[in-house]
């Protein structure tokens, strides 16, 4: 029997039988009758070529240009060919939306040279469910749960893999599963799903810049999305008029994540921010230490030195999302000796450290960082860590566990190392007691790396260098840009690494800060040790090709 007169089976998501519905409906229109199977009549129909699916293999399907979110959803895949040629295969060559898509993509991936075909809708989504398969087999996903902890073996943990996706018969959560499980393959640090005027935009924080990914339209489809959220994160759907903030959990490929839920109400409806946070990237990343961590030398050098300190306070320092929790449990793995009782407070804790007494701040228990701190000096701590220092109670007791012989490691917001002591000051932190307690402080950025694959040549004009303050030498740099390509998403960025300011105190720092000294002073100080600023560090970056002048200015200031 002919493969076009086999109806779609009921295993088969709902989209599926739609499009497939709809185009032999197309091919019994058309005049003469046409004989043979539906992808014969779609090969002659386009004049594209029928695309072999049964050969193609997991390693040569391209998800970054063409998500499995998207591809699940529009009956679309990409393959990288040998020679550097993307195969395009699509199940409807009519749908213009799907074809103007594809090649926004390919334009924003720099491609030399594409290659068009078509397949059956059933046969796509027959080759979904075996990409799920192998890549089952990659992801390690074939031990299964058993092998994880009790406590992670609930019911409320959401599966998810491609098989799964595929199979579910409601759009709203395949959508929600799909879009989960392309942004944890994305590796990106938050989803955010925001309700407009014309229906739900959803947008990726990769590398820790916005990138937009798709747009299904239609209000009740963007308002049946955030409901299936709330859902999933136990938050009140009936609920729209003030913020909710949730968690759920997700499994994919035998690792556990979790993932923080806030909803805000909007203009358009409500929006919702999902921050992924990988609780077992120290497992996957072998051994997270200071080395791991991009720094240069010597600032590796200062952060082991303020680590190797008896007692005091250091504090690392930046906005949110800049890697200091990230740094902090750096120092500590390497500190982790077993001869020292250690002891982190944290909101919420982002990564699990064996032989580490770890403390999830809950607030709704009454469980702050204030009183878990105070309860964590009567445990007997040698080194304690401190997620963030966010009041003055809380900078208190850390300053006073410093100057009583504890090492206390602690994140604070502030712009550099000098806005520490004013956000400190403004703590009402006693400044005999901070110069006191304080060993050093560390302000660090993360920066986007210019991609591997993609990376050219770039001159920028003398007008370029000027306006960015670079200075005369900066003619014989480096410079680098990339092109865009499939690994970067089109964006000629791929990883970031961090740049660092240090300030380590001294007899005459000290003086300085508790006379209550004016920033230009303290600055003026620090110039003569050697101080390095964040747009010193990053211009570095620059004149070795590492990233690009423009990264270079969004992350630091040219007056800095």
């Amino acid at each position: 029997m002919e493969p076009s007169t086999l109806a779609p089976g009921p295993t088969l998501p709902s989209h599926v039988q739609s499009l497939s519905a709809a185009l032999q409906a197309r091919r019994a229109a058309a005049r003469p009758p046409v004989e043979g199977s539906l992808g014969a009549w779609l090969e002659r129909a386009s004049g594209m070529p029928l695309a072999r699916l049964a050969q193609w293999h997991t390693d040569d399907v391209d998800t970054q240009l063409v998500p499995f979110a998207d591809g699940q959803r529009r009956l679309c895949a990409a393959l990288r060919l040998a020679d550097g040629v993307v195969e395009i295969v699509i199940a409807d060559p009519f749908d213009a939306a799907t074809r103007m898509w594809l090649e926004a993509r390919l334009r924003g991936g720099g491609r030399p040279a594409t290659h068009w075909s078509v397949a059956e809708p059933e046969e796509l989504a027959a080759f979904f469910s075996r990409l799920e398969v192998e890549m089952r087999a990659l992801d390690g996903q074939g031990a299964g749960p058993a092998g994880l902890p009790d406590a992670e073996r609930d019911a409320d943990v959401i599966q998810l893999s491609l098989a799964d996706i595929s199979s579910d018969e409601s759009p709203v959560v395949r959508f929600v599963n799909s879009t989960l499980y392309d942004a944890l393959k994305a590796r990106a640090s938050d989803i955010h799903l925001e309700c407009g005027a014309a229906g739900l935009a959803v947008k990726y924080r990769l590398d820790g810049v916005m990138q937009a990914i798709t747009r299904p339209e239609g209000r009740d489809f963007a308002e049946r999305v955030i409901s299936r959220v709330k859902v999933l994160a136990d938050l009140d759907i009936a609920e729209r008029r003030v913020p909710q903030d949730g968690r759920l959990k997700l499994r994919l490929g035998g690792r556990s994540i979790d993932v923080r839920v806030s909803i805000m109400p909007s203009l358009h409806g409500e929006d919702a921010v999902l921050r992924i946070l990988d609780r077992y990237q120290i497992a996957a990343d072998q051994q997270l230490s200071i080395k791991h961590l991009s720094f240069s030398p010597t600032e590796a050098a200062f952060i082991r030195r303020m680590a190797a300190m008896p007692y005091g306070l250091f504090l690392v320092t930046g906005p949110t999302g800049s890697g200091k929790t990230t740094t902090l449990y750096g120092v500590l793995t390497e500190v982790n000796t077993g001869l020292d009782k250690i002891i982190t407070i944290e909101d919420p804790v982002e990564y699990q450290v064996p032989d580490i007494l770890q403390i999830p701040v809950n607030e709704a228990k009454g469980l702050s960082f204030a009183r878990g701190l105070r309860s964590i000096l009567r445990h007997d701590p040698d080194k304690i860590m401190v997620g963030e220092m966010r009041d003055a109670e809380t900078a208190q007791i850390a300053i006073q566990a410093a100057l009583t012989g504890h090492q206390v490691f602690a994140t604070v917001h502030a712009n550099n190392v000098f806005d520490v002591i004013g956000r400190l000051s403004t703590m009402q932190v006693d400044p005999y007691n901070l110069v006191s307690a304080l060993n050093g402080v560390l302000a660090q950025r993360l920066m986007r790396q210019v991609c591997d694959a993609c990376a050219a040549p770039e001159h920028p004009s003398a007008e370029q260098r000027e306006a960015a303050g670079l200075p005369a030498e900066s003619a014989g740099w480096n410079f680098m840009r990339g092109l865009g390509c499939a690994q970067c998403r089109g964006t000629g960025y791929r990883g970031r690494r961090a740049i660092a300011q240090t300030l380590a105190l001294d007899v005459e720092l000290r003086s300085l800060i508790a006379e209550r000294a004016s920033p230009a002073k303290l600055r003026e100080a620090a110039r003569a040790r050697g101080l390095q600023t964040l747009r010193d560090a990053a211009l570095a970056l620059v004149a070795t090709g590492a990233t690009t002048l423009e990264e270079a200015n969004r992350v630091t200031a040219a007056e800095e």
